[in-house]
C-alpha cells in the first residue's frame, strides 16, 4: 500500500522559537513579533519564491540580529527532535513491504539537513516537497503533483498530517486521512490497524 508521511510534528516535532530567538540580541524590541513576522513568509520560502540567500539576509533585518548568514541557517536547522514512535512504524511497515512516500512542506535548509542528520528518511521510496513544486499544502496543485507523479489511487492510499486545514484536501480528494496528534500516538496506531495491519 502507498502511506503519504507529513514531516513537520509526524516524523520530526519543531520549535521554531526557542531556536531563533536565540540569534535576537538583549534588548531587542518585540521579539514575539520579530518571530512571528519569520514564520509568516515561511510558506513563501517553502515554496520556492524566494531563495536561501534572500531569505536569510530578510530574516536578520527583521531579527535586527548581528549573527551571519551561516549563524541563522545553524538556528534554522536545530529546530527538529525525533518522534521515535512514529519511526517505530516507519520500520515496521518499510519491512512489510508497503511504499512510504513523504509529502511536506519544507524548504532548502531544512530539507538536505535533516536527511543528512535524522537516520532514517532513506527508508522513504519517494519525497513530494513543496520548495521543489513550487505548491504548499493544503493547496489541491502539490496533491495532484503527488498523484501524478507517484500514481496514487487516492483512496487506495494512507494520508498523515498534523494539520486541519491539509487533512480537508487530503479527504476531499479522497485520501484515507489521520490527522496526527504527537500527544496521542496511541490513536495513530489505532487508525492504522483499521486502516492497514495491526502495528506488532
Amino acid at each position: 500500500m502507498n502511506i503519504l508521511f507529513d514531516i513537520g510534528r509526524v516524523l520530526l516535532d519543531f520549535d521554531f522559537e526557542s531556536s531563533l530567538s536565540r540569534l535576537l540580541p538583549p534588548d531587542t524590541e518585540n521579539p514575539s513579533e520579530r518571530l512571528k513576522l519569520l514564520i509568516e513568509r515561511k510558506d513563501e520560502f517553502e515554496t520556492g519564491k524566494i531563495d536561501i540567500p534572500t531569505y536569510t539576509s530578510w530574516a536578520l533585518q527583521v531579527l535586527a540580529s548581528p549573527a551571519t548568514p551561516e549563524e541563522f541557517q545553524h538556528a534554522w536547522q536545530q529546530i527538529f527532535t525525533r518522534n521515535s514512535p512514529m519511526w517505530t512504524c516507519v520500520e515496521k511497515l518499510v519491512a512489510d513491504g508497503h511504499r512510504l512516500i513523504l509529502f511536506s512542506n519544507i524548504n532548502g535548509i531544512h530539507w538536505p539537513w535533516i536527511t543528512e542528520n535524522f537516520p532514517g528518511f532513506e527508508q522513504f521510496h519517494g519525497a513530494v516537497l513543496s520548495y521543489e513544486t513550487g505548491f504548499i499544502k493544503p493547496q489541491p496543485e502539490i496533491y495532484h503533483h503527488a498523484i501524478r507523479t507517484h500514481q496514487l489511487v487516492p483512496h487506495e492510499t494512507l494520508y498523515i498530517d498534523d494539520l486541519p486545514p491539509n487533512i480537508a484536501t487530503g479527504i476531499q480528494l479522497g485520501f484515507r486521512c489521520h490527522q496526527y496528534d504527537l500527544r496521542d500516538h496511541a490513536a495513530f496506531e489505532k487508525w492504522l490497524a483499521a486502516n492497514l495491519i495491526p502495528i506488532r
